[in-house]
């Protein structure tokens, strides 16, 4: 398949799971993460999900990380320019939605790239090789391209992977772990 009707086949897909089935497979999802029994580092990279979009909400996994590390520095994506930059989640910090309806910090400590240990990547499928497709438009690609080769990047999806994501480009950044409710995947680059 390729990006474009990966795209349309899995947001459609995505968007008929009711409320209930969502929270249910989000459950299983935090319950695999915790069996990684990965140790929580210093610095998380997360989001703000869509909701219009029905997509993961990855405030479990959030949340767990910062039980299991009470020091986690937790950061959210802000989109300046044609630059996505880490930007320091606090107490005080307030949320606004971009035009493409993305909520990210409105403003706040902007963090360092080569800081970050583990980023949580949005996606609406991934494939049997690690690489996702997102909604289109790069940033994460170009930003997970500028992090440390050892920073994990994590993706959680409700549904299996595709076999092969025919129309990859060589900017394409693959995952490092894709969590569904029924499975881990790990993946070797």
């Amino acid at each position: 398949m390729n990006k474009t009707d990966i795209r349309k086949y899995y947001r459609n897909k995505r968007m008929l799971l009711t409320q209930a089935e969502k929270n249910k497979l989000e459950d299983l999802i935090l319950i695999h993460f915790q069996q990684l029994g990965l140790e929580i580092p210093a610095a998380l990279m997360t989001y703000a999900p869509m909701e219009q979009l029905n997509e993961y909400d990855p405030h479990l996994v959030n949340n767990y990380c910062e039980f299991k590390n009470p020091g986690l520095a937790l950061y959210y994506p802000l989109i300046q320019s044609k630059e996505m930059d880490p930007i320091l989640f606090t107490d005080e910090t307030l949320f606004q939605k971009n035009i493409m309806g993305v909520s990210e910090p409105i403003e706040g400590i902007p963090g360092e790239k080569k800081d970050l240990d583990w980023i949580i990547v949005p996606l609406l499928a991934f494939d049997e090789n690690g690489y996702r497709v997102g909604y289109g438009k790069g940033y994460y690609d170009q930003f997970l391209s500028q992090c440390r080769p050892d920073c994990l990047k994590f993706g959680f999806s409700f549904f299996d992977p595709v076999d092969n994501i025919e129309d990859k480009n060589n900017h394409d950044i693959p995952l490092d772990i894709c969590i569904t409710p029924y499975q881990i995947y790990h993946f070797d680059h």
